[in-house]
């Protein structure tokens, strides 16, 4: 009897929930084989434009225990984890024409990196009568629900709002299947690799962090609950989100987004069902905000292509007095520009790998409007240290601090100073992570150099 046998190669979709390209396979095969590939250009590579390193130890570490738990999920499910390091372009490729599957399926990204690998690989998979199947695995909102065409997604966040919230229904999660068909062609699972296999740094989270992140789906379902149900954070009003110290002043899910360990469309029903208890709330909606924004990001990454990453952005303006300044970068980098909210925040960011939201608006914009630095030299910086990098969210938001994006109310550029009073009044943030201003008065720790007599 002939088996119709699929590859599902997991890419940033590292769950069992909502996962389409999962769902695709089951229904068309009778046996799935689920592949990871550690691709080398991503784990030991460097950025595009400025050779930082592309993934640094915090998201590495994550990814690694993603992988862990995305294994024992599918184990408890009567099947496994095949777990290679390579480029998948060519791993995959081999896998294929080994265990003679019919299908590849995977989950389809939108920019420029991710798609020549996915690219690649159809063209050699083409070479042997075999087929990638594309599937939906990081939007809210399903592409053919939308009211136009990809092509013409208003450029501006209010007007996409606008056509978008009230209209079009955000579909059901699919569900966890509870047992998976079982792996019958012989092939070495494969170890996981840890930190030293992939060129990193092993380390001890700062015990300053806000929190303590771990990789996996099963991580991202708890914290999940714990933020909708055992806590009713969820509920909390939006300047409680605007806190800069602690577990608990947002919803933290970013990182397990960014990997695909959670699903919008499971956090955005869970947050249904918890409005049905308590009633509407504002503090719920403006999660559901961030979540549309963040499929704004990915839709301008669609329709506008490379140019999120160009120096003049999707409006083609630069400022000439943008400069790749490494002295002046590298004082920002380490938390020694003398300013210090900027410096607390950035030294936040070096030792944990993440920082809030408020933080990251503000050190790009003093990087961008104060230093005059090429803005892409921070928005590399970031894709190469942030645990929850994602690519469309990470370069939209840089193309909006510099004014290159498509809204015409971008450009923001804070006051700094005012903005340290407002969310950090009397200085615990910036004694946190600068210790050595721990002795300042709190009317004077935004502003060590003035003296008062």
């Amino acid at each position: 009897m002939y088996t119709r046998r699929a590859i599902l190669w997991f890419r940033q979709d590292l769950r069992l929930h909502d996962n389409e390209a999962l769902s695709e396979a089951l229904d068309s095969a009778d046996e799935i084989i689920p592949v990871y590939v550690f691709d080398e250009r991503v784990f030991r590579g460097k950025t595009h434009f400025f050779g930082f390193p592309k993934t640094g130890k915090f998201r590495a570490r994550f990814i690694i225990e993603s992988i862990h738990d995305l294994r024992e999920s599918l184990r408890a499910r009567g099947s496994d984890l095949i777990v290679r390091v390579g480029k998948p372009e060519e791993v995959i490729f081999e896998l294929a024409k080994e265990v003679r599957s019919s299908w590849v399926f995977c989950n389809r990204e939108r920019t420029r990196e991710e798609e020549r690998v996915q690219d690649a690989l159809e063209r050699n998979l083409w070479t042997i009568g075999q087929e990638m199947r594309y599937d939906r695995g990081k939007l809210l909102y399903y592409t053919s629900d939308l009211p136009f065409p990809i092509q013409h997604t208003p450029d501006t966040f209010a007007q996409f709002r606008k056509e978008v919230e009230r209209y079009v229904p955000v579909r059901q999660p699919l569900p966890t299947p509870e047992k998976l068909p079982p792996i019958t062609v012989r092939l070495e699972a494969g170890d996981i690799p840890n930190m030293h296999d992939l060129r990193q740094e092993t380390f001890e989270p700062d015990p300053r962090a806000v929190i303590a992140f771990r990789g996996g789906e099963t991580e991202a379902l708890q914290r999940l609950h714990h933020y909708v149900w055992e806590t009713g954070l969820a509920a909390q009003d939006k300047e409680g989100r605007e806190s800069l110290i602690g577990s608990d002043y947002s919803t933290k899910f970013s990182p397990w987004l960014a990997q695909g360990c959670l699903s919008p469309k499971q956090i955005f029903h869970e947050l249904k069902r918890y409005e049905l208890e308590i009633g509407p709330k504002d503090s719920t909606y403006w999660i559901f905000y961030e979540l549309m924004r963040r499929d704004f990001f990915r839709f301008m990454a669609k329709k506008h292509g490379n140019r999120i990453f160009l120096r003049g952005g999707l409006n083609g303006e630069t400022d000439s007095e943008w400069a790749n300044d490494w002295e002046s970068l590298q004082s920002w980098i380490e938390g020694a520009t003398g300013v210090p909210f900027i410096d607390a925040n950035m030294r936040e960011l070096h030792h944990t790998g993440f920082l809030s939201n408020r933080g990251r608006q503000n050190v790009a914009c003093f990087l961008v409007h104060d230093l005059k630095i090429n803005w892409q030299m921070g928005a590399e910086y970031f894709e190469s240290l942030l645990i929850d990098y994602d690519v469309a969210s990470n370069w939209g938001n840089w193309n909006s601090i510099a004014g290159v994006g498509s809204d015409s109310r971008d450009n923001r550029c804070f006051n700094i100073l005012s903005q340290a009073y407002r969310y950090d009044p009397k200085g615990d943030y910036v004694k946190r992570w600068l210790p050595e201003l721990g002795d300042l008065p709190p009317g004077q720790i935004h502003e060590p150099h003035i003296t008062y007599h």
